[in-house]
């Protein structure tokens, strides 16, 4: 999980390194914008999902919305570890 957490900042830094400021993007701005769209989506579903398996468990899903807005893979990747240790 970790692996592919680390690819996937290494492909968004070469992405974003790759364009030079003063020339035009390739992709076109309504591109970019469903790129963002979607992947808007994508967090809002997630947290949802999120939601839905914490009230399942009886835990507090709120407490992760701040970490979730400010880097959503790695709170995730953590959410589910937390829900998946044995309770005492």
């Amino acid at each position: 999980m970790t692996a592919l957490l680390a690819g996937f900042v290494l492909l968004i830094g070469v992405f974003l390194i790759q364009g030079e400021p003063e020339s035009a993007s390739g992709l076109k701005i309504h591109t970019t914008r469903w790129m963002a769209v979607n992947y808007i989506g994508l967090l809002v579903w997630v947290f949802i999902w999120m939601f839905d398996q914490a009230r399942v468990r009886g835990k507090n899903v709120l407490l992760w919305l701040l970490p979730f807005a400010l880097a959503p893979l790695p709170t995730l990747m953590l959410f589910i570890l937390f829900l998946q240790r044995k309770v005492k």
